[in-house]
């Protein structure tokens, strides 16, 4: 099995404990995914994650229906998190989430994603390194839309 990796980078001018208390709401997921994968949640009443917390998705892929599940198998607030896929399209997904401290205040956001698709490299060639970095793009874009101003006081 040929597995492949993928690493992002991005800085917001925001705290790390907002940026990581961004992430830890999975409703939020919604928002930085693209509309075009027509992304749902579907555990329901699901309020915030921790360790072992799994969450079922639908999506939709090139108009193919998708369920997926992922688990939660690292959870260290405001630090790191990592998602692995339990059920889903892919034979191995691990997607780390790193929030660093920038000195002067800001998070620096880092993903690294392990991967490796079905029907392996022709697949990865054809379809999915190019879709993962349109949804990646996708994300940084609508990250800096939410979180890319700092907050101001209305004192």
């Amino acid at each position: 099995m040929k597995v492949y990796e993928l690493k992002y980078t991005q800085d917001l001018p925001r705290p790390r404990a907002e940026v990581f208390e961004f992430f830890a709401d999975p409703h939020n997921l919604e928002k930085i995914t693209p509309p075009w994968l027509h992304f749902e949640i579907q555990t329901p009443m699901l309020m915030g994650v921790k360790r072992d917390t799994q969450i079922d998705y639908r999506l939709r892929l090139h108009g193919i229906p998708l369920r997926w599940t992922t688990e939660i198998t690292a959870w260290d607030p405001p630090r790191r998190f990592v998602d692995q896929q339990m059920k889903g399209p892919y034979r191995l997904w691990i997607h780390e989430h790193h929030f660093h401290e920038l000195p002067g205040g800001g998070t620096r956001i880092t993903d690294e994603i392990l991967y490796a698709p079905p029907f392996g490299a022709l697949a990865n060639w054809l379809l999915v390194d190019r879709d993962l970095k349109a949804i990646f793009k996708y994300r940084q874009e609508r990250l800096v839309e939410i979180l890319g101003s700092p907050r101001t006081s209305t004192d």
